[in-house]
């Protein structure tokens, strides 16, 4: 099978393209989900990806990564590209909490490490809308580039936050307090 037959498939049986910027990159704490998609063939790697146009990265609560749909502020951001089956695609979703107003899958633009003219149009996870740019605004319209180990150092895993909040009121008690009370 020739390099062009193998993308057919891979298209076929992973259609969607995601960009993942935060906890689920390789070496982070969600990246065992990705790693078992894999290996069950539900997801490939695509390699080190970067928007192609800047957009703000914030770390809220938990010290959970947020990309904001604010085209134009920030910085480029710096991820990793996955195909994915919808089997994974259900498996994402569930995480990043779309059915619960924590993230929105929509698309956004990208281009390979070295490759600066070719951009790719994928999805990513965005900040959910109805919060979103208030977390710009509580970070300082300050954002970062790449969500590194050092500002995932204190991220807690949604199985050790507790249980009797919920993530958007985590959110919502997070924007209500000052920079100051969070740092």
């Amino acid at each position: 099978m020739g390099a062009e037959e193998g993308l057919h498939l891979l298209h076929h049986r992973c259609p969607t393209l995601i960009f993942t910027y935060g906890t689920l990159k390789n070496g982070f704490p969600n990246h065992p989900l990705l790693q078992n998609l894999i290996q069950s063939g539900d997801a490939h790697p695509l390699g080190v990806y970067c928007t192609a146009d800047k957009y703000p990265l914030v770390c809220g609560p938990y010290k959970v990564p947020f990309l904001i749909n604010l085209p134009g502020k920030g910085h480029h951001i710096w991820g990793e590209l996955y195909a994915v089956s919808s089997h994974a695609l259900t498996h994402m979703d569930e995480l990043e909490g779309t059915e619960r107003g924590h993230y929105e899958r929509i698309p956004i633009t990208v281009r390979r490490r070295g490759e600066e003219k070719e951009v790719v149009s994928v999805e990513a996870y965005y900040a959910h809308r109805s919060y979103g740019e208030e977390l710009w605004k509580r970070s300082g319209e300050i954002g970062i580039s790449c969500y590194t180990h050092e500002e995932a150092n204190g991220y807690i895993k949604r199985s050790d936050r507790p249980a009797n909040t919920s993530f958007l009121d985590q959110i919502r008690l997070f924007l209500d307090s000052s920079l100051s009370d969070n740092e």
